[in-house]
This record gives structure tokens, C-alpha cells and sequence, in this order.
């Protein structure tokens, strides 16, 4: 980092280091991905997005060579804000892409043995069983292989934000670049109907959290599908559909009631899940919530950028790793904490991660925007506080652009995947919100 090149041109240098290194997860048809433990050679087809272009094996850098749902709805709407030729051939792919998952059948894995005779012995322990693979309901997956077979590993599933994501993704691409053009309108129009029935089947059910650990009932899942519900309502009253579009809105209005029980006015923050017991967990003081806010969007008074409320969680998680982190003690001044995922994090360095960090500056340009008229002195101080944040992230952040998943919360240092998709889109995301802010 040179200590006299400003904010300004660091962001202006490093805007289309990010968009490059981005576009590298998206369609990444010249990569392959050897999986040999698993008898598999991974080749990935236009329209998916891998979490990480770089083919890793846990050696010592994570395997994220797979479209996880969520991922790739993030990336996809960061890839919605930027100018290039490729964007909407892109995301048209990525609707052909999705729609084609649903030709998936876990019981075509389960009737036709021969794949696993390709399997090492010492990684059969970490393949799925046949019941499971039986049960499988696409939607429900976490992630797929970007060839767009099913992912035949032992994970948690299953995790409900994804396809909501994906929803509030492909509507934004609708209002801001559409119409797509012919058999396209008609796949995205499919695919929207599809995802938004199938939110409003399953969001009453635990699911796995963000970070696929835990079982319960999670505020960033219900926020993104209280958000694709509410949008998506309108979007089948315009389709014709009113029942639906009926049951959406009143699913909507049911699971903002219930995200008001997050809230812990003691502590002041609103908590990333409720487990079955309803007992505070070590995890329950989680960047999730930041993330689930400026991923809905939104501008109501309560769950957006908007709420106080938002922000006194943020003041505690800058609290939680303040104290957590060596990197943030003795601080320049005019930098804001690194942040990561919760306390007691152990995934890697358990350090300050990218899109966590860019997530806490997005969040004060959106409430900047949201407060500039009413309190332009709170909207000011919020600029600034966001600007902190990518301080921190610039002084992380080599001379060629790499953003990885974590930089550690000793050294700095890059650890787990490397030009991790999320992090690029994090960044791009913050700077647009910046722009408006």
C-alpha cells in the first residue's frame, strides 16, 4: 500500500482489478478441476459461478471449486452494477444454467452404482449415502459442481437462502437490464416462478446458516426471504398470478414479525439464530446480520440499512473484534476494525474476512444514503465510518489486487481461498453503494 496515494485513487486502481478477478469465477469454462479421491474431473459449463476460481484440494487452500447458491447470487448481482460488453450474456447463461439443475436426480446416483467404484477407499467416508442422495430436493442443496452434476460430498444441507438470494438477484437484473430477449424473458420468468413457490413452501423450516454449521432457524435466512417474498409478490401480481402473489405478501408480513424477536435489547444487537431451546449461543453476535441487511436491500424502518437498530449491532461486532483481533489494536488512526464471522471462529485463522469487512462499509454508505436527508451530520459521519473500513481493507490488499477469503487476525497475511469470488463482489457492492452515498 503506498502511504501517499489517497482513498480515492487506491479505489479507482483497484475497482477494475476486482471486476477482472471477479469475472474469472463466472463461466470459468477453461479450468479443470480434478477431484481424483472422488473419481471426478470437473469441468464447468457457462452459467455457473464458482466460489473460487483456483482448483485447491486442502492443500492447504480450501477445494471452494463449486456453485454454491448463495455465492453465486451475490456475485451475480455485484456483476449487475458493473459496465461490461459480457454482463447480460452472463446472467442469461446463469438463468439457462439454473433452470438446468432441475434435471437433477439423486436417485439416478443411487440406481447407477459404477461412480462409486471410482471413489478411493479413504474417501468413502466423506461420501454421501444413498439415502441421502434419495432424498435430495435441488433446491435445498447447498452447492452443485459447476458442471452441474450434484455435489456427491457429505455436507450440511439443508440451506434455504440460496435460492432467495437467486431470487432477489434475477429481479434486480429484471428491473435494471431486462428484457433479456425472447426465449430468455420466458427462462427468467420460469425460473423466478419456480424459486419464489419454492421459498414459500419451505421457509417456516430450520435450514443450515450462512456458514453451514448449524441447524436452527437464522436471521440472515429469513431476511433474505422475507426480501425475495415482498419483491417477489409484486412480480406475480404482475405475472397474473394474484393467489400467490397474495400468500407471498402475507408470508412476507408473518416473517418480518418474526425476525422482531432477534432483537436483544440487553446487549443491543439482534442475534443470528434461534436455536430450538431458544439459549444464547457463542455465535449468536454475527456479521450474518449485516450481511442479511444490505443483501435484502430495502428502505422500511426495521431490517434495512435504515434501522437503528443495524447499527448498534455493527457498534458491537467492531467491539467483539477489537478485541479479538492483534491486527486491530495500535491501529492507524482513520482505519476501522477487520472484522470476521463470530467469536471463537476456528475456519482457517478464524481471522478478518473480506466480504465481512466490506459488508460493515456497505452497510454505513446505505444508512448514509438513507439518513442524508433527515440528518445530514449522522450521514457524514457514516461515510467517514465506511471509508475506515476499506482503509483497512486497502492495507490488507497486495500491490496486484488478490483478494482472498481471510487475511489472518495476527499477520495479515491471505489465508484460506484465494480470489475468493465473494470477496471481489463485497468490493464492488461497497464502492457502488459509496458512489451513491
Amino acid at each position: 500500500m503506498s502511504e501517499t496515494e489517497s482513498l480515492e485513487s487506491w479505489i479507482e486502481r483497484q475497482y477494475p482489478l476486482a471486476v477482472t478477478n471477479m469475472l474469472r469465477s463466472i463461466s470459468a469454462t477453461g479450468v479443470t478441476k480434478p477431484r481424483p479421491g472422488f473419481g471426478q474431473t470437473v469441468v464447468p459449463v457457462k452459467g455457473s459461478v464458482v466460489a473460487s476460481p483456483i482448483p485447491a484440494s486442502y492443500d492447504p487452500d480450501p477445494d471452494y471449486f463449486f456453485h454454491w447458491y448463495r455465492d453465486s447470487a451475490v456475485v451475480m448481482d455485484a456483476l449487475r452494477l458493473v459496465e461490461t460488453e459480457e454482463a447480460s450474456a452472463h446472467f442469461c447463461d446463469f438463468v439457462d444454467f439454473s433452470l438446468g439443475l432441475n434435471d437433477l436426480r439423486g436417485g439416478d446416483l443411487v440406481e447407477d452404482k459404477a461412480w462409486r467404484e471410482g471413489v478411493a477407499e479413504d474417501f468413502k467416508q466423506f461420501v454421501r449415502e444413498d439415502d441421502d442422495l434419495a432424498s435430495v430436493v435441488v433446491r435445498g442443496e447447498t452447492r452443485v459442481n459447476p458442471d452441474g452434476s450434484l455435489d456427491i460430498s457429505r455436507w450440511n444441507r439443508p440451506q434455504y437462502d440460496g435460492i432467495a438470494a437467486r431470487i432477489l438477484t434475477v429481479l434486480r437484473w429484471v428491473k435494471c437490464r431486462g428484457p433479456f430477449g425472447g426465449l430468455h424473458d420466458d427462462a427468467v420468468s420460469e425460473l423466478l416462478d419456480e424459486d419464489i413457490r419454492f421459498v414459500l413452501a419451505h421457509w417456516r423450516e430450520p435450514s443450515y446458516d450462512i456458514w453451514e454449521e448449524e441447524k436452527a432457524h437464522h436471521y440472515y435466512t429469513l431476511r433474505i426471504q422475507c426480501a425475495a417474498l415482498e419483491e417477489g409478490a409484486a412480480w406475480l401480481a404482475g405475472e397474473g398470478d394474484g393467489e400467490a402473489g397474495h400468500q407471498a405478501r402475507a408470508a412476507a408480513l408473518e416473517i418480518r414479525g418474526r425476525l422482531d424477536r432477534y432483537w436483544q435489547a440487553e446487549p443491543g444487537y439482534y442475534r443470528s439464530r434461534l436455536t430450538d431451546d431458544g439459549k444464547p449461543t457463542p455465535k449468536d453476535l454475527d456479521i450474518a446480520v449485516i450481511l442479511a441487511v444490505i443483501h435484502a436491500g430495502g428502505t422500511s424502518p426495521a431490517h434495512s440499512p435504515a434501522d437503528p437498530k443495524v447499527e448498534r449491532t455493527l457498534d458491537r461486532l467492531d467491539a467483539l473484534f477489537e478485541a479479538d483481533y492483534d491486527i486491530n489494536r495500535d491501529r492507524p488512526a482513520g482505519r476501522g476494525p477487520a472484522l470476521g464471522r463470530y467469536h471463537g471462529d476456528e475456519y482457517y485463522s478464524g481471522g478478518a474476512y473480506y466480504f465481512s469487512t466490506h459488508g460493515a462499509a456497505e452497510l454505513c454508505y446505505l444508512r448514509a444514503s438513507a439518513l442524508r436527508g433527515d440528518d445530514p451530520e449522522a450521514a457524514q459521519r457514516l461515510r467517514a465510518r465506511g471509508d475506515a473500513y476499506l482503509e483497512t481493507i486497502r492495507a490488507y490488499t497486495p500491490e496486484d489486487g488478490e483478494m482472498s477469503e481471510q487475511f489472518d487476525r495476527r499477520t495479515g497475511e491471505h489465508t484460506s481461498a484465494k480470489h475468493l469470488a465473494w470477496s471481489y463482489a463485497g468490493f464492488i457492492s461497497a464502492v457502488e453503494a459509496r458512489k451513491r452515498a
